[in-house]
């Protein structure tokens, strides 16, 4: 049997905060006859704190596989100089602890970039494959926090370093979108074998979900739902979106609900502004996955919400946007996710930070329910054809297997 290590610094156990991408993939090699380790970090990102003994010993006790716990110091902020010094930590954790045991292949998260490269320097010496799975772009990303002329050079050069090193090492890369597949290209590195699989959603637990939860959330009759579920950050365009939900609220457009699923560090501040408006804006904070779902089922429309500069792709969040079977209205400006909300008919494009437009095709929308349906239709059909995990993931299994 083939034993393989799946490293990553940030990865969510079920019912915690986060991306939950890579225990999938976990469950699904073990499921497929791999021997299989996640090793990751004691301190969970999303949620800022360390877990519990009581916490690891439950998950580790009901996973499929083996998960092991390496220890990093702990942290306030998304970016701040100790986060950086923390995954140092758990990077020089994880190279004492792969010198110490023996695998077939090394599977490893980007980010975080130096523990990536950790694994793929122990992967060339002891002569086994390596993959990188690209979730996020780093340092790209965290300058749409902190971009200050020779500072953020400075703080972030070590990103770069590591990035193009551990691409250098890699046998194949997956991305969660052709853009991040290709991203060793921009640091002059061609990776042997490349596969796109979105982050996507597990379907079956989306719909069960739905039908556990559908009555417990309730929708007063005749509100027409706008929703945004995710983070609360510098990438997401939610200033929009309150200055929007404005607008229509002064049209006389009461029936139009936006709703604002999620936490995030600019949470504090983006309630204020909407405290500022004639509209009335439901924030509901972190929500378990299965009432989420349920929101976005009653949703009528939903919105990716980005700022111009941020560099996501296509971000996790749509899976379960085209699983609920509604319009998406897109103000990301990525090219390859704008020609694929266009091609596959499943949402609206529109430029971000513009509230008129964005309340106009709100109101478009509102005032169209054939049009909402035939969109709704296509959006669904799109998770259910290259979305969902249960079908995509077998692509991940493959490319391993032609590895081996």
């Amino acid at each position: 049997m083939n034993k393989i290590a799946v490293v990553a610094n940030d990865v969510a156990m079920p019912g915690e905060k986060g991306l939950g991408r890579l225990y999938y993939l976990c469950d699904l090699l073990s499921k497929n006859g791999f021997e299989t380790e996640l090793i990751t970090a004691d301190f969970q990102h999303w949620e800022k704190r360390y877990r519990s003994a009581e916490h690891i010993r439950h998950v580790q006790n009901e996973a499929l596989f083996k998960i092991t716990f390496l220890h990093e110091l702990s942290y306030k902020k998304n970016i701040e100089p100790k986060r950086i010094i923390s995954y140092r930590v758990l990077a020089k954790n994880a190279k004492r602890y792969l010198s110490e045991n023996r695998y077939d292949l090394i599977y490893a998260l980007i980010p975080d970039n130096h523990l990536a490269c950790v694994a793929g320097a122990y992967a060339k010496q002891t002569g086994v494959p390596f993959v990188i799975d690209v979730e996020d772009l780093w340092p790209e990303a965290m300058r749409m926090v902190f971009d200050v002329p020779v500072a953020s050079d400075l703080l972030f050069s070590y990103f770069t370093v590591n990035a193009k090193k551990a691409y250098s090492f890699a046998d194949a890369v997956v991305g969660s979108s052709d853009e991040y597949r290709d991203e060793p290209l921009k640091y002059g590195v061609a990776v042997p074998q490349g596969k796109t699989v979105y982050v996507g959603n597990d379907l079956s637990s989306f719909d069960r979900s739905v039908a556990e939860m559908k009555d417990a959330v309730k929708k007063p009759e005749g509100e027409f739902w706008v929703t945004y579920a995710g983070t609360i950050g510098a990438s997401y365009d939610l200033g929009t979106l309150v200055r929007a939900a404005d607008l229509l609220a002064k049209r006389g457009l009461n029936d139009i609900r936006i709703l604002i699923l999620g936490d995030g560090p600019q949470r504090a501040e983006l309630e204020e502004a909407a405290k500022k408006t004639a509209a009335d804006i439901r924030f509901t904070g972190f929500l378990p996955f299965a009432e989420m779902a349920a929101y976005l089922y009653h949703s009528d429309v939903t919105v990716n919400s980005l700022v111009e500069k941020a560099p996501q792709s296509i971000v996790s969040k749509i899976g379960d946007y085209l699983a609920a079977g509604v319009p998406m209205i897109n103000t990301g400006l990525n090219n390859e996710f704008c020609k694929k909300v266009e091609a596959d008919g499943f949402g609206v494009n529109i430029v971000p930070g513009n509230a008129e437009l964005l309340a106009d095709c709100i109101v478009d929308l509102f005032h169209s329910p054939e049009k909402r349906k035939a969109i709704g239709k296509k959006a669904r059909m799109i998770a259910e054809a290259q979305f969902d995990r249960g079908k995509t993931y077998q692509g991940i299994i493959e490319l391993i297997q032609s590895l081996l």
